[in-house]
């Protein structure tokens, strides 16, 4: 009788402990940081502002930890189609280019948000939320407008009498006094054809008054026939010119006049101590002004873990504060209409050509077949402006290209 009754109460003390234990582990588990599975396509001086200035007020305020991962627009649908397939989401919220959407509506790759519309504060541009709408739904929210804007050195421009260009003429003044001057080309466009050129071929074709859609009407063919004119006087260095090469050409001073995003204002300005490198809103075609709206917005893929979570970090970065710091901290524009509160007396003068660029800013068209269309308008000014090919007929020949994949896609 005394061994069971040792025995028994030993085998309460263990029940009982490991209870204690169970609970231990349960209360811990339970205050244990969420993670937040956050993908982005940034510059090294972009994630540092997150990683520092933005991300650890929400881990803070939400016991969570913020794992960003980049990834590039182009590897997105790539990624969660994968994951997709293999039945585990493991990201919780994409900030994705807006020209690189429709395919993930289209393969049901994110979540419809139309019932979460009332978190957009009413200081957002509207512009900004028809972006993320696909048949009345909307998929996606803002987040990082952006505009091209055109920097010039302005040491050089008044040694040679000259001012920003305001026209398609005065560019090719410009483009041809500069070269004369220098003995090299000193007018850079991004013409490393791909998505960069892209932008700018948009615009051209746009500022004449066509549809790069159809590259073959009117305002196309004028808009590469200028382009083919101006070739023989821009800077050599146009073919190795990107979103990230422009600013260094720029600062070093083989390009006088180029556009690029804004986050060049401190990368050229700030950081690299060119105050002589200004900035204005660029130049209109023959038929108008355009530039393009580029910027990132948010989504969240199908199967979230962190559906909740991932909502709440959205609120936060449309919130006025990370706005504010967005745009003190990287010149990035703001989705909002009342955050420049904290804009630095020499950033003005560049937010000002950027809130200029923004007034005829117009939206790419999202498309399933945008590759075929991006690969066409880039084929089409390698073949004018370095094969000196015929521009009706080239672009004849790429209007079909962008008809076929047109049908091909069913639309």
């Amino acid at each position: 009788m005394k061994l069971k009754k040792f025995f028994a109460v030993g085998l309460a003390l263990v029940l009982t402990a490991g209870l204690f234990a169970g609970c231990g582990k349960k209360e811990s588990t339970t205050n244990e940081p969420k993670t937040l599975r956050v993908t982005m396509g940034l510059g090294e001086e972009e994630w540092k502002v997150m990683r520092e200035d933005i991300f650890p007020e929400f881990e803070k305020a939400n016991n969570c930890k913020i794992e960003a991962i980049q990834v590039e627009s182009g590897d997105v649908v790539k990624k969660l189609e994968a994951m997709k397939q293999a039945g585990k989401t493991e990201i919780d919220l994409i900030a994705q280019d807006n020209m690189a959407l429709a395919p993930l509506v289209e393969k049901g790759l994110v979540e419809d948000l139309s019932e979460f519309r009332s978190k957009i504060p009413a200081e957002i541009i509207p512009s900004l939320i028809k972006v993320g709408e696909f048949d009345g739904k909307l998929y996606f929210l803002p987040f990082r407008p952006n505009v091209e804007i055109n920097f010039y050195n302005e040491d050089k421009f008044n040694k040679y009498g000259l001012k920003p260009p305001k026209t398609w003429e005065e560019l090719l003044n410009v483009a041809k006094v500069l070269k004369e001057k220098e003995g090299i080309g000193k007018v850079g466009i991004k013409a490393v054809f791909d998505g960069n050129t892209t932008v700018q071929l948009f615009e051209f074709i746009r500022q004449a008054g066509g549809d790069p859609l159809v590259l073959n009407d009117e305002g196309s063919i004028k808009a590469y026939t200028f382009l083919k004119e101006l070739w023989p006087y821009l800077s050599p260095d146009s073919l190795k010119a990107d979103w990230n090469t422009t600013n260094r050409f720029v600062a070093e001073e083989s390009m006088y006049l180029a556009a690029n995003w804004p986050f060049g204002v401190n990368v050229i300005v700030k950081d690299g101590g060119k105050k002589e490198i200004k900035a204005y809103e660029g130049f209109a075609g023959p038929v108008k002004a355009s530039k393009v709206l580029g910027g990132d917005v948010l989504g969240i893929p199908v199967g979230s873990p962190n559906k909740d979570l991932a909502l709440k970090f959205i609120e936060y970065l449309m919130s006025k504060p990370v706005q504010e710091k967005l745009a003190s901290k990287l010149a990035w524009p703001s989705a909002r209409s009342d955050a420049y509160g904290q804009v630095e007396e020499w950033q003005k003068p560049y937010f000002n050509a950027i809130n200029e660029a923004m007034k005829v800013a117009e939206p790419r068209p999202n498309l399933v077949y945008w590759a075929d269309v991006d690969k066409a308008l880039n084929d089409a000014l390698k073949e004018i402006v370095l094969e000196g090919k015929d521009v009706k007929a080239t672009l004849d020949k790429y209007h079909k290209v962008i008809e076929d994949a047109k049908q091909k896609a069913g639309k």
